[in-house]
């Protein structure tokens, strides 16, 4: 089995919080879609291992903010390769807080969602969210893709994203 085919499925990179009393999660994930659309819902999936899928499953609201080709990989990597258990992801990233959860400064939009639904997938829960806003930030920017952040950015996937695959021996 070739698993290089299911890198070419199409994503986006995102990074999904959320938010607890004065904590804020935060990781980057690049499972996110549409489900319906009245009432507006929307998929995402995070890591078992993630500090931030814990604090989803327990607040049950989590953000997505949409990443444009403009975007500083650092946040990528800050938030894709470190984990908020060990450093404050959010200390040096600017951010305004929308239904309660950090939107980062640098997205190009958002979609706030309450959980309606999980499911596990394995390594993965799969949380199924009715939106409760939305909004643009850079209604001109180009969402980013995970190809472009392979080919472009020259970004590998973390061992907690679904597409990670192992290096060749």
């Amino acid at each position: 089995m070739n698993r290089k085919a299911l890198q070419k499925l199409s994503y986006g990179v995102y990074l999904i919080t959320t938010a607890s009393d004065e904590t804020l999660y935060g990781c980057v994930a690049n499972s996110a879609m549409q489900i319906t659309s009245a009432p507006a819902q929307v998929a995402v999936s995070l890591n078992h291992d993630n500090q931030t899928c814990e604090a989803v499953e327990k607040i049950g609201m989590f953000l997505i903010s949409v990443l444009s080709t403009q975007a500083d990989p650092a946040l990528i990597g800050g938030f894709g390769y470190r984990s908020g258990r060990d450093c404050d992801k959010f200390s040096a990233v600017p951010y305004t807080m929308r239904e309660g959860m950090p939107v980062p400064d640098a997205a190009l939009g958002w979609i706030a969602c309450r959980v309606v639904k999980q499911m596990d997938a394995g390594t993965h829960t799969i949380f199924l969210g009715e939106v409760l806003d939305c909004d643009l930030l850079q209604p001109d920017a180009i969402p980013m893709t995970y190809a472009y952040y392979h080919t472009v950015i020259k970004g590998a996937s973390p061992k907690n994203a679904p597409t990670y695959l192992p290096p060749e021996s």
